[in-house]
């Protein structure tokens, strides 16, 4: 069986698109600009709600249950806010969105300021998550519309995860100077300021959202994107990715303050997310020939490897050294699992996809917190590290046992291709 694709903008590309090329993709500006903003509190909430809860209760245990809260119901919530944002178009889900969450961040941080019971947190937590706007997948969904049939795609995939990454350089290391320098409540103060302003901007963007409803050609049947198997495994997969950032976060802020040195937590975390966003950089420049499939498997397991040695780190700068070499394996994984739902998911269904990929790094980072902010209330500093290795172990296991399904069938109809778009494939 041989297949042939054939567009006269491949034929026209060079085999190695740029960053630049990109950039200068007409119209991507107008949306880059305000969902980098609009993206940046997420990386600012749950560091910020585990310090402020930290600091009024005395307890990570407390601060990682109010901070799981908050990720369950974001991981539970973001497919749905997905699906309606592909049938009803993102600015009739953002602005509403933008406005609970404001609204519930700032009723959260007063709970938490008039030492509220933990119950009272815990029902504030709840609408904060499910609020969380979604402007990574929504960002990645509007490429799509500028990127139909474009070598590019890879290249936006990688810099998306680069504009994540990035996030997570900036977002850790500003809530942490808010919470310690200004007052313990002006990180989640922040993060919801960021959310209203640049949420509402995001969806201003109107010219740029995909239509609601279609693919960019013909209507689409609205069908879950969680009945592809493939999409199954990939949760799987990045429940282990969340596992990492939520048991670094906790033991990080843990390790930091029982050596004395609380202010290194953002810089330690910063370098971590640094060697994500760089290793997401080289990810975009590189001209890959080895299967996505293959390529998951592969920098998994070294994301397993590595994650597995962060516990035994006993100084800050062994510490520093090792969640660079984790950081570096995430952004791989990212990347190539949403290069792989560009194949396996009909475009109709993939902002709804990339929402629960996005929802299962909350829900692992919930989890991992959680769990961390018990290990290191009950154990030694730095027992929390275990998490990320347990995390990602498991998910390796489910991934090597399943990788067949992220295997594309092949058809004799219009399959996925790219990011947000169907090319026609000819099977023979």
């Amino acid at each position: 069986m041989a297949s042939t694709v054939t567009t006269s903008k491949d034929s026209a590309a060079t085999s190695r698109p740029g960053y630049g090329r990109l950039l200068r993709t007409r119209g991507a500006w107008t949306f880059l600009l305000p969902g980098f903003a609009a993206r940046q509190p997420f990386a600012m909430l749950t560091l910020s709600i585990v310090l402020l809860v930290q600091h009024t209760t005395g307890s990570y245990g407390a601060a990682g249950a109010v901070a799981a809260v908050t990720g369950v119901s974001m991981a539970l919530f973001a497919p749905y806010s997905g699906r309606l944002a592909d049938r009803h178009g993102q600015r009739a889900v953002l602005v509403p969105g933008v406005l609970v969450h404001t609204a519930a961040g700032l009723a959260l941080t007063a709970l938490a300021l008039t030492d509220a019971p933990l119950w009272a947190l815990f029902a504030a937590a709840v609408p904060t998550g499910a609020s969380v706007p979604q402007i990574g997948p929504m960002v990645r969904a509007r490429w799509g519309v500028r990127l139909k049939g474009s070598p590019l795609l890879t290249t936006a995939a990688a810099f998306e995860s680069v504009t994540d990454e990035f996030t997570f350089v900036v977002g850790p290391l500003l809530a942490t100077a808010l919470c310690t320098a200004v007052d313990p409540a002006a990180g989640l103060l922040t993060e919801a300021a960021l959310t209203l302003v640049g949420g509402l901007l995001f969806a201003a963007q109107k010219g740029t959202q995909p239509e609601a409803g279609r693919d960019g050609h013909a209507r689409v049947e609205h069908v879950s994107a969680l009945r592809v198997p493939g999409v199954r495994v990939l949760i799987v997969t990045f429940l282990g990715i969340g596992s990492v950032f939520g048991g670094m976060q906790v033991s990080l802020a843990a390790f930091t303050e029982s050596i004395g040195e609380p202010g290194l937590n953002g810089v330690l975390y910063g370098v971590f997310a640094a060697g994500n966003m760089l290793s997401g950089v080289a990810c975009g420049a590189i001209a890959w020939k080895t299967a996505p499939q293959r390529r998951l498997v592969i920098g998994y397991a070294a994301l397993a490897l590595t994650a597995s040695a962060l516990w035994t780190a006993h100084s800050a700068l062994l510490l520093a050294g090792l969640g660079l070499l984790v950081g570096m394996c995430i952004a791989p994984a990212l990347i190539t699992g949403y290069t792989l739902v560009e194949n396996l998911v009909p475009a109709g269904a993939r902002t709804e996809a990339f929402t629960w990929l996005t929802g299962a790094v909350a829900l692992g980072q919930a989890a991992a917190v959680t769990v961390a902010g018990q290990l290191e209330d009950r154990l030694w500093g730095g027992a929390g590290f275990l998490v990320p290795m347990a995390g990602t172990v498991l998910a390796l296991a489910t991934l090597l046992a399943l990788r067949s399904r992220l295997a594309a069938p092949p058809r004799g109809r219009t399959v996925a291709r790219g990011v947000g778009h169907r090319e026609s494939v000819a099977v023979d």
